[in-house]
């Protein structure tokens, strides 16, 4: 199976960064600010559907696991991919000796769909803007949801308010990330990820804003403007 998932320039871009990834202080400071919230909204629903945190959770471009230690530090049993060697070493130095249910692996969802793999729960943070085809990357995804299972899909969206605050103002003016990290082009509107989802055989049944304030903490809002974050199922169990 074609990777359609792998983009080698952005993972030499993110290879880069990993000895670096774990520094709240460093490239990967929105990350980091963004990571408790995200964390809470996928837990969240992750309780309502199966009724605890301890299921089987398929972590895709997990960079070198903020988001996998959070979720498996709740419970979850949490294998972290990546395609990126460099970053996933990172994310094992890091976990090491935590006792987390916790692993990690070099390689593709595609990889694992030939393997037959599948699971309940799957999350793809901040990646989707960065895969070359966004529609055959969500069918890879649906093939490795388990019946009944949620993904959940955090991206940017494509607005005047996006390009400002997160590629002018972020990048260029703030230097919260290094210059060249995201393509506004690339930017994905909600409106465009319910119909990609619905093109893979997927659904989008909740969403939300991920809103940052120069006077406070990073919040889940109803402003999907910039950040947002969506739960998605697939159309044939909803």
């Amino acid at each position: 199976m074609q990777a359609v998932s792998v983009d080698q320039a952005e993972i030499d871009r993110f290879n880069a960064l990993a000895r670096r990834w774990w520094d709240s202080s460093g490239p990967m400071k929105p990350l980091h600010m963004m990571n408790p919230v995200r964390a809470r909204w996928i837990l969240e629903r992750i309780r309502r559907r199966f009724g605890s945190c301890a299921v089987p959770v398929l972590d895709v471009g997990c960079g070198a696991g903020l988001l996998s230690e959070a979720l498996a530090r709740a419970g979850a049993q949490v294998l972290g991919l990546d395609a990126g060697a460099e970053i996933i070493a990172a994310a094992e130095a890091h976990a090491a000796g935590q006792g987390l249910p916790l692993a990690y692996r070099a390689g593709t969802a595609e990889q694992l769909v030939e393997e037959g793999a599948q699971f309940p729960v799957i999350t793809a943070l901040e990646i989707i803007e960065h895969v070359p085809e966004p529609v055959s990357f969500l069918r890879t995804l649906a093939a490795l949801l388990a019946p009944g299972g949620l993904l959940f899909i955090s991206t940017l969206n494509r607005t005047p308010q996006s390009y400002l605050f997160a590629k002018l103002g972020a990048e260029y003016l703030l230097r919260l990330l290094p210059v060249g990290t995201h393509d506004w082009k690339r930017f994905i509107t909600p409106a465009e990820l319910g119909a990609q989802c619905r093109a893979a055989g997927l659904q989008l049944t909740d969403s939300a804003g991920i809103s940052f304030s120069p006077l406070g903490p990073v919040r889940i809002t109803r402003d999907m403007s910039v950040n947002y974050i969506a739960a998605v199922g697939k159309e044939a169990l909803l």
